[in-house]
């Protein structure tokens, strides 16, 4: 009951909040994946006009994205006393004049129904659909119902950007805002960047389209693979809409790299590189992770995969998916960690004439890895929280030094992983 009527409190701040600030505009950005380097993006471009606030965490209950949207930390012990607390520098927070012109909050969901929730207080600006996949079908019963609860955001904010490329054009009959742009990397879209060259050294160079803009705009990114392209496209087209200059989208993204565990590019042993893309991978992030390591020349690519989580009855299509995508011409090895890939992921791989090597924990996976490597080799890695695949990483880094560039390397998270590891070995 506490629970409720707190909620409720907070909930009434954030109303009484922007009706006292109606010139601070909230940008909303849900999707099956993508969220946080979306956000990222947004802010980062945001930023070179504008005050923003935007938290840097994935905050997922509506209590913690209330106080995001304030700007307020959730108190350390859950007490009436501290809530107290929490609710007068609420109170403060509205009378004060803004300290932010814009708000970036990411909307995360886990059951039917979550993101309208946030209808009853909230009426984003603009907000950003990154796109729809598999992920926790079981808590949805399909693709389609989670497909609705995503796209529900895009129902209660004033006007809506949708990732044109990884959101199935069926999915359009979910959509009730009339004012609707999408962006990507195809022509297909409104807000899209055409790539003109690409490289490790450098990342992507091309040009952003837009309908504000009479010609595009020549872009540096250093990110690699097309969702990062398509982020930054999305992130242009909020920044074009809220009246960004064109120059400050160049200059913005030219200062974009990608976040840890996020394709992001680590040296590795014997001069090889490691396209790090094991913070939260699932299939669609993972198919296009794989094409991106298919397009980058080099002597030896090696895929290390893991169980891709939450996927219920979908398991045996979506790993089946992905391995039907290993390619024996481009991939020395196929690896893989969790017993998923090895039952469906890695038959299909060796179907293609992949050679294939499965294990149950990633430091053995990492071991073979580090084993078979070649001079100059392009290794990916794409998993998620429940099979810890950073830490095979950990095994054929170049130095220990760039562990810090690993995600989960926080004291409970070790702490957690050691438990994981354990279980894995008994």
């Amino acid at each position: 009951m506490f629970k409720e009527r707190r909620q409720k409190k907070l909930e009434d701040y954030v109303r009484q909040y922007f009706a006292s600030h109606p010139e601070v505009k909230l940008v909303g950005v849900a999707g099956s994946f993508g969220k946080t380097t979306t956000k990222m993006m947004i802010a980062t471009l945001l930023s070179q006009k504008y005050r923003v606030r935007m938290d840097d965490t994935s905050h997922v209950s509506p209590t913690e994205v209330a106080l995001d949207i304030l700007g307020i930390s959730r108190p350390q012990k859950d007490s009436i006393f501290e809530w107290h607390k929490i609710y007068k520098a609420a109170r403060e927070r509205i009378k004060q004049p803004a300290d932010v012109d814009v708000i970036v909050q990411e909307f995360d969901t886990g059951k039917l129904g979550d993101l309208n929730h946030f209808a009853s207080y909230l009426n984003p600006d603009i907000a950003v659909i990154t796109g729809v996949s598999a992920d926790h079908l079981q808590d949805f019963g399909s693709i389609e119902g989670l497909a609705q609860e995503e796209l529900s955001l895009a129902n209660f904010s004033k006007t809506a950007l949708i990732n044109r490329d990884d959101i199935e054009g069926r999915f359009a009959e979910f959509i009730t805002n009339p004012n609707l742009s999408t962006y990507g990397t195809t022509a297909a879209a409104e807000y899209r960047f055409e790539v003109s060259d690409v490289s490790l050294e450098k990342g992507y160079e091309g040009k952003i389209f837009a309908p504000e803009l009479l010609s595009g705009l020549d872009i540096k990114m250093k990110v690699y693979g097309e969702e990062g392209l398509r982020s930054g496209a999305g992130a242009a087209g909020v920044g074009l809409k809220l009246g960004l200059e064109p120059q400050s989208i160049v200059s913005g993204l030219a200062t974009i790299s990608p976040l840890p565990g996020r394709m992001n590019l680590l040296r590795g042993v014997n001069q090889s590189l490691i396209l790090d893309d094991t913070y939260d991978s699932n299939l669609v992030s993972a198919a296009n992770a794989l094409q991106t390591l298919y397009g980058f020349p080099t002597p030896d690519r090696i895929a290390l995969f893991g169980d891709m989580k939450d996927l219920g009855a979908q398991s045996e299509s979506e790993h089946g998916r992905l391995g039907s995508l290993c390619d024996s011409n481009l991939l020395s090895w196929v690896v893989t960690v969790g017993e998923e890939t090895e039952k469906y992921l890695a038959p299909r791989a060796r179907a293609n004439g992949c050679q294939v090597k499965t294990f149950k924990n990633p430091i053995d996976a990492g071991a073979f890895v580090h084993s078979v490597i070649e001079p100059g080799a392009l290794v990916l890695a794409a998993g998620s929280d429940t099979n810890i695949l950073e830490e095979s990483l950990k095994i054929f880094l170049h130095d220990t030094h760039e562990n810090r560039e690993l995600v989960r390397q926080d004291e409970a998270w070790l702490e957690k992983k050691n438990e994981i590891l354990e279980k894995i070995k008994k």
